[in-house]
């Protein structure tokens, strides 16, 4: 038995030009009372980089669990190069899509090289008896997952830091030590969850060159970001999500001359806003149940009348002695 180490750059139709690698249609993601991402679309195709972004709260984390099976939702579609995606993220991962987190999950007590060959195990045909006869089959799947990872690590540049362990790596290289992790499952589509997240600016044009160089490779990519310069330079397409839906979609010029773009970013309101609609419909079943106002059931007190002119009042504090 053999591994599968076919990279990216020789796996069919990688390449083609313009091909949908991912196709969302209508993802809604409701938990209980609260909707989260409502019918949202976005297509990415091979070659390609989408930025996804929105205030915080917008439900752009939530839509990338929609995506990657961590989330099954609640109504609509996620294919990968037009087959339906399971809703198992191991599966997921399994056809192709591979992604990185918000917060850095990595096995801090292993090795570099460890963390990346966890990443190669979808790509790995040896089953339980290889591994405990260990035979030739699977020293030599071991040692192309080896290369591979290796591979990998130059790419990002950590290969001269393999055997350290996890933990000990500075912020910004544990970064790319995810993004190396999530190339060797060999995906045709990557997804980055707030990938410059607590960087320098040294640290965040780095990231920057390696998701070109990722790009390069034919890998499509869709990132979540809140640094704006990083996303209008990054991106060839961006969308943006407001209160779970998505407001607009187009090239950096595009968005960043939206006003209503500019105002979700303030917290300013305006017309057509997501939420809205939803927002009116409350307030008219709230008027709708609202118990009807009640008469008063008590007379009204009679309104004073002024005293005759020769009925004596009370003086006025200092002319107790006018009278």
């Amino acid at each position: 038995m053999t591994t599968d180490t076919t990279t990216k750059d020789t796996a069919p139709d990688a390449t083609t030009p313009d091909r949908t690698v991912l196709d969302a249609r209508g993802v809604t993601m409701r938990f209980g009372g609260l909707t989260a991402v409502r019918g949202v679309d976005l297509t990415v195709r091979s070659g390609e980089i989408v930025g996804l972004i929105g205030p915080n709260g917008a439900g752009k984390t939530t839509f990338f669990n929609c995506l990657t099976g961590l989330y099954v939702p609640t109504e609509g579609e996620v294919r990968y190069k037009g087959t339906l995606l399971p809703p198992k993220s191991f599966k997921v991962t399994a056809a192709g899509i591979a992604r990185t987190f918000q917060n850095i999950r990595l096995f801090s007590n292993m090795t570099v090289l460890e963390n990346v060959l966890v990443g190669r195990h979808t790509r790995t045909k040896e089953g339980f008896w290889s591994a405990v006869l260990r035979g030739p089959g699977f020293h030599k799947a071991e040692n192309a997952s080896r290369a591979r990872a290796m591979e990998l690590l130059e790419f990002v540049g950590l290969a001269p830091k393999a055997e350290h362990l996890a933990r000990n790596l500075p912020y910004g290289e544990q970064r790319k030590l995810e993004i190396a992790r999530a190339l060797a499952s060999e995906p045709g589509l990557l997804l980055l969850d707030e990938p410059t997240a607590g960087m320098n600016p040294q640290e965040t044009r780095a990231t920057e060159e390696l998701v070109f160089a990722i790009r390069d490779m034919g890998i499509a990519v869709l990132v979540i970001e809140h640094d704006m310069r990083f996303i209008f330079n990054l991106c060839d397409r961006v969308a943006v999500l407001v209160q779970g839906e998505k407001l607009i979609e187009g090239d950096s010029a595009t968005v960043q001359g939206d006003d209503r773009v500019i105002a979700a970013y303030l917290g300013e309101p305006f017309e057509g806003a997501p939420g809205d609609e939803e927002a009116a419909e409350v307030h008219a079943a709230e008027a709708h149940a609202a118990p009807p106002a009640q008469a008063p059931t008590e007379a009204p007190a009679p309104a004073p009348t002024e005293a005759p002119a020769d009925t004596p009042t009370e003086a006025e504090p200092g002319k107790e002695n006018d009278r």
